[in-house]
């Protein structure tokens, strides 16, 4: 095994041609991001008004192929507003998957909802469209075009997938099983910015979706988040509970329900705008990466069928635990980044006690899938 985590080492600092510490995923400033930076503070527009932040939203909705874009300051509140504007509401539930970031989980829950675990696929780490059928077949029934679960008899009001990695999970297959039992889908397309999917970019296969620009995203806004849809009332909708629920006016502060300081700063768009505009340069540069790899990494993961990954997070699949833990021991070690796939959110505190399918898949995948450097290289 020794040997093979030096190569490894030594293949990475090829790449990067450095013996300094190599990150996971860092971000790159290549651009007019300066620029736009300074004309934010030189206009005094820093916070949630200015022309960066509709430029951004029109920008990204185009890039994307939705209808309406809106930011907000992270992902976690893009992902929360997404389903309360589909209205997941308090006692009610959300079918996600074990294998994700705990800003899913942690987004349902603000909702006062709770989540339920159905599995994931080997081949693209993301929700089995087969576990969910078998779940839903298994445990509910309808009522009044309401999906009820016979366990708990609550309401499952949506189904929240996450690409993982960026890499499509069978988005349509998930949509179509929405669609029969009367869930709405909400993607989690944290990951996905630049991926499709049968030729459609992810994000707009559901009712809405949520993207994140975080500082290790494929580009940054440093902290940031967006909702999609091509559903106007809700985008509507989305920037109101975004805005403090403030009803527009010259001077008069009405605030017409209880909403939510979410709006993206103009500083932020304005390091997101310059971020776009490289995209596409950034995304070749990541499928380069991704081929370099795959050419001697064992277990490397590649793109499922159908599919264009942006190849966000590169990842290999060991052999077992014991492997896992000795690769990234060894390679940490050596000053080169690597970390393990998430915990399963099953297994956290917080989570422990929600309603679970079978989860042997993410549980292989939780003990023997590590990320390894991913970052644009130059």
């Amino acid at each position: 095994m020794d040997s093979h985590i030096n190569n490894f080492i030594d293949l990475v600092r090829s790449i990067y041609k450095t013996d300094d510490f190599i990150p996971l995923h860092e971000p790159r400033f290549q651009g007019n991001e300066k620029m736009y930076v300074l004309d934010t503070i030189d206009s005094t527009f820093v916070s949630s008004v200015g022309e960066y932040v509709n430029r951004f939203e029109k920008d990204f909705a185009q890039y994307t192929g939705a209808k309406y874009a809106v930011a907000t300051v992270n992902g976690t509140a893009a992902l929360h507003i997404a389903l309360k504007v589909a209205e997941v509401e308090e006692g009610t539930e959300v079918i996600t998957q074990p294998l994700t970031f705990v800003a899913t989980c942690n987004a349902i829950s603000y909702c006062g909802a709770s989540p339920v675990f159905v599995d994931v696929e080997e081949d693209t780490l993301g929700l089995s469209p087969d576990s969910l059928r078998k779940f839903l077949c298994e445990n509910t029934i309808q009522e009044i075009n309401k999906c009820i679960n016979k366990v708990t008899g609550k309401i499952i009001t949506a189904c929240v997938p996450m690409h993982t990695f960026g890499h499509p999970a069978r988005i349509d297959e998930i949509a179509e099983i929405c669609n029969e039992y009367n869930i709405a889908l909400i993607e989690d397309a944290a990951e996905a910015l630049g991926s499709s999917y049968k030729n459609k970019h992810l994000g707009n296969w559901g009712k809405l979706s949520a993207f994140s620009f975080n500082g290790n995203k494929i580009i940054t806004t440093g902290g940031g988040g967006m909702i999609t849809t091509d559903d106007e009332e809700l985008a509507q909708k989305c920037k109101h509970l975004t805005t403090t629920a403030k009803v527009p006016h010259k001077w008069e502060f009405y605030h017409d329900e209880i909403g939510y300081n979410y709006r993206m700063p103009n500083l932020n768009a304005a390091l997101g705008c310059a971020q776009l505009e490289q995209l596409d340069q950034f995304l070749d540069n990541k499928r380069y990466l991704a081929e370099k790899y795959s050419k001697d990494l064992k277990g490397f993961i590649v793109e499922p069928e159908n599919s264009k990954s942006n190849y966000w997070l590169n990842a290999v699949k060991l052999e077992n635990k014991k492997a896992q833990t000795e690769f990234l021991e060894k390679t940490n070690e050596a000053g080169v980044m690597t970390r393990p796939i998430w915990r399963l959110m099953n297994q956290l505190p917080a989570f422990k006690a929600s309603q679970k399918s079978e989860l042997s898949i993410s549980k292989k995948l939780s003990e023997t899938v590590v990320n390894i450097p991913s970052s644009v290289t130059i």
